[in-house]
């Protein structure tokens, strides 16, 4: 089967190809991002497999399926951006990479938390230029702070144990209660609930419907004054204009992101040559007490041979019949 793999990168290609072979499949690596300007390079591809930022809404669908395409491969959990009902309405199938590495996605978390409160970023670009003082890097005591997890799947269950490691106070809010999750101690609040009592608030939940823009001015009123959020879930679950008047109000003390909702058009491609059109994101890389990371949450040699292993496996399994991973529409 003639497989494609839109935005793939270095890491991507060597990965698959040292995944175990499939027989019959034929990998071809494309780094463009997935949309209405590349799809034709998709025609004739039996497989296409995509990755977060790829463009799979009902036109893009409907060029793939009229192309030849009959699989879509998804190289991640999530598949909001799958227009599924198009998808199901063209015939085509969707599978999904359900679990790689919780444990990559979590630390990174925990990395971002780390990193902001004790001023990593600030410290480092000091002692380079040759300033070793120590002005404005006082942090924090981990141990005993009130940490809010939303979301508890497999990600949301793993950084609560690292978490409760550091001797934190765990809250939760899941429609879903994980008694793994419980069995640390956490107490699952109503989410406006845990907003006013966590010192810290992690995302780890899926993008939906429901869930878009769920930390809004509204709920960002509800936290205590200079608490901190991250977010390494979907960028879309924050409204982002809404942070930057937190950050200048003092209400968000700290900020580590990601994930970006604009973010398509940007991560994941050196423009380091190029003006920031963004204004929002430039915006937000001003404030001292924001670190912004381009979605590698994900990147872990662990992480990324788990994926090439589920998804060739995903491929190979619905070739012979017998899907595994299918999203339903």
């Amino acid at each position: 089967m003639r497989t494609i793999l839109f935005s793939s990168q270095t890491y991507d290609r060597d990965s698959f190809l040292a995944a175990p072979a499939h027989a019959g499949i034929e990998l071809h690596f494309q780094p463009a991002r997935l949309c209405l300007d590349t799809v034709a390079l998709a025609e004739r591809f039996e497989v296409v497999c995509a990755f977060i930022n790829d463009d799979l809404s009902a036109p893009v669908l409907e060029h793939l399926a009229a192309g030849g395409t009959r699989l879509i491969a998804l190289r991640s959990a999530g598949y909001n951006h799958v227009d599924l009902a198009a998808a199901k309405r063209l015939g085509l199938n969707v599978v999904r990479v359900p679990a790689y590495s919780p444990h990559a996605v979590a630390e990174h978390a925990v990395a971002l938390i780390l990193a902001l409160n004790r001023r990593l970023h600030r410290a480092y670009n000091r002692t380079r230029e040759g300033d070793f003082s120590l002005h404005g890097l006082t942090g924090f005591d981990l141990h005993g702070k009130t940490v809010g997890v939303v979301g508890t799947g497999q990600i949301g269950a793993t950084f609560a144990r690292i978490m409760a490691g550091f001797g934190c106070q765990l809250l939760a809010y899941d429609p879903y209660p994980n008694p793994e999750v419980q069995a640390l101690g956490a107490r699952y609040l109503p989410l406006p609930q845990l907003l006013a009592e966590a010192q810290i608030i992690s995302l780890h939940c899926p993008l939906t419907s429901e869930s878009k823009h769920l930390i809004n001015s509204q709920s960002l009123a509800r936290l205590q004054p200079g608490a901190m959020l991250i977010n390494t879930g979907r960028g879309a679950l924050v409204d982002t204009p809404a942070l930057i008047e937190a950050l200048k109000s003092g209400q968000l003390g700290y900020l580590g992101l990601d994930v970006y909702e604009e973010e398509a058009q940007l991560f994941f491609e050196d423009r380091s040559d190029l003006p920031l059109q963004d204004d929002v994101l430039a915006r937000l890389l001003t404030f001292p007490n924001v670190i912004v990371t381009a979605h590698q949450a994900f990147l872990t040699r662990e992480a990324l041979a788990a994926i090439a292993a589920t998804t060739l496996s995903n491929i190979s399994d619905w070739a012979a019949g017998t899907p595994h991973n299918l999203v339903e529409g």
